[in-house]
């Protein structure tokens, strides 16, 4: 018996602007119970997709099928800001239509099963970047989809996190569909991949665990290489012998004219190789010359038994200091980095004058209505005459951010691509601290490692939070503060 396709795209076109698709005749299906994963660039249209199948987009053309009306539930990258001021209980409640007489049962069954043990009372402005992880999922179950939508399911999630999270895809029995640039994680549960073509907006389905497919498209695609480099060398020579035959009269003309319809076969026959991931261009973060004790810390906030606990410390950070801290989700490691750059920043001492440049997880520090090209340049500072506006281009050329994005809302980006735009800002900005709150969330694995090498660079003070040890192993760190442990 052939097994239940519960989603099937046909011939699926879709374009924001006329003649610029995201999609082009898209073509795969998903059967009932599937693992799959979602691959692509950055912008390729992974999070399109997703709102496609959710309806919330209309294709221009083609067939989206759900079989029999199967219900579809979506945990986002991220909490919707205008979310913050709910409590937990409200942000469950807003999912129904009719709220159900056992809501508080539902919500203490779905939060149980993602591991997240905290008060509905509690605002969900409040919870750590890894609690809202946890909500966001728990948030789609509540609505016992048949098909669960995860985008970027492991962000902000801590070790322990990722690992309950894998456990339970293992063991859920539903079909899930999973946006991730975390290659360790999706390689535990995926069964096939459905890889969105950045270049030709083409869909390109594999059958296996993400490792085995990654290696199956670099093997394709060095087939591909090796045949278009045989039909180049022949369609050369028989060019050259095209030339050569149709100066010569008679049959030698009539051979010149069959040879050039046979090469002009061969030139169609040449496969369009995938070209690889686009990955940014190398960077420097240009350090603000500051001497002296930049940072003090002398208490922060932390959360024991569900409780804010205010403990004293003794941190100062100067040109060469850079600290890592490190402790579980919704202990407050958000918390610490949010209050160095609020007005107050009670319980430290920022010298006077220091930009501070922040990344931050949720990316608050970013105006979503505002343009591309004015937040760039608004990062530059009022007093520096360094930086032109030739060179913002340049600068944000090598984070992928083209000229077509330059007159785009901040808000319309895809979540990778303010990722970007916040790296671009950190170089224009020359800050004389850098706050990094998880600087790998949503961004291409394959600009990993050049972030990280810009970021080891940096001549002046780091204070960081980051969950990917590998991203953590390639910046040479001298201080740490575990927050468990004080």
């Amino acid at each position: 018996m052939a097994e239940k396709v519960v989603l099937r795209f046909d011939n699926v076109t879709f374009e924001y602007l006329y003649k610029k698709p995201i999609l082009h005749e898209a073509n795969f299906s998903v059967r009932k119970g599937a693992k799959i994963t979602l691959m692509g660039q950055n912008g390729a249209g992974k999070s399109t997709l997703l709102k496609l199948i959710k309806n919330e987009l209309k294709s221009s053309s083609g067939k989206i099928s759900i079989t029999n009306g199967a219900t579809i539930g979506v945990a986002s990258q991220a909490v919707a800001r205008e979310d913050f001021d709910l409590s937990i209980e409200e942000y469950f409640t807003k999912t129904f239509k009719i709220v159900p007489a056992n809501i508080k049962s539902q919500i203490n069954k779905v939060m149980e099963a993602v591991n997240l043990d905290i008060s509905i009372d509690k605002k969900v402005g409040d919870l750590s970047g890894g609690q809202q992880a946890r909500l966001l999922l728990a948030y789609a179950l509540i609505q016992n989809p048949d098909i669960l939508l995860l985008d970027e399911p492991t962000n902000n999630l801590d070790s322990a996190g990722i690992d309950h999270l894998i456990q339970f895809l293992i063991m859920y029995d539903k079909t899930v569909i999973v946006i991730s640039h975390d290659a360790d994680f999706l390689n535990c549960f995926t069964e096939g991949v459905i890889y969105l073509n950045v270049f030709t907006h083409q869909v390109e389905t594999y059958v296996g665990d993400y490792n085995s497919v990654v290696e199956e498209i670099k093997n394709r695609v060095e087939r591909e290489r090796m045949k278009n480099a045989r039909l180049e060398k022949i369609i050369k020579d028989r060019k050259e012998k095209v030339n050569f035959f149709s100066h010569k009269g008679g049959k030698m003309r009539k051979l010149a004219k069959k040879m050039r319809n046979e090469t002009e076969e061969m030139e169609e026959n040449k496969v369009d190789v995938r070209r690889e991931d686009k990955t940014i261009r190398k960077f420097t973060i240009p350090a603000q010359n500051i001497i002296g004790e930049i940072v003090k810390i002398t208490s922060i906030k932390i959360i024991q038994n569900h409780e804010p606990v205010i403990k004293k410390i003794n941190k100062v950070l100067r040109k060469t200091s850079r600290l890592l801290v490190s402790g579980p989700n919704g202990i407050g490691k958000s918390t610490l980095l949010r209050s160095l750059v609020s007005p107050k920043h009670e319980g430290a001492e920022i010298l006077d004058g220091v930009r501070v440049g922040y990344y931050s997880q949720d990316f608050t520090t970013l105006d979503y209505d505002e343009k591309v090209f004015d937040s760039l340049q608004n990062a530059i500072p009022a007093s520096s005459d360094a930086v032109d506006l030739q060179e913002m281009r340049s600068i944000a050329a090598g984070f992928l951010i083209t000229g077509e994005l330059m007159g785009h809302r901040v808000g319309d980006l895809s979540e990778g691509q303010k990722g970007l735009l916040l790296f671009a800002r950190l170089v224009l900005m020359c800050p004389g601290l850098l706050i990094l709150d998880e600087p790998t969330n949503h961004i291409n694995f394959r600009h990993i490692s050049i972030i990280a090498e810009a970021i080891n660079g940096y001549k002046g003070p780091i204070l960081m939070v980051s969950h990917m040890p590998e991203f953590v192993s390639k910046i040479k760190f001298n201080d740490y503060l575990d927050l468990e442990k004080i």
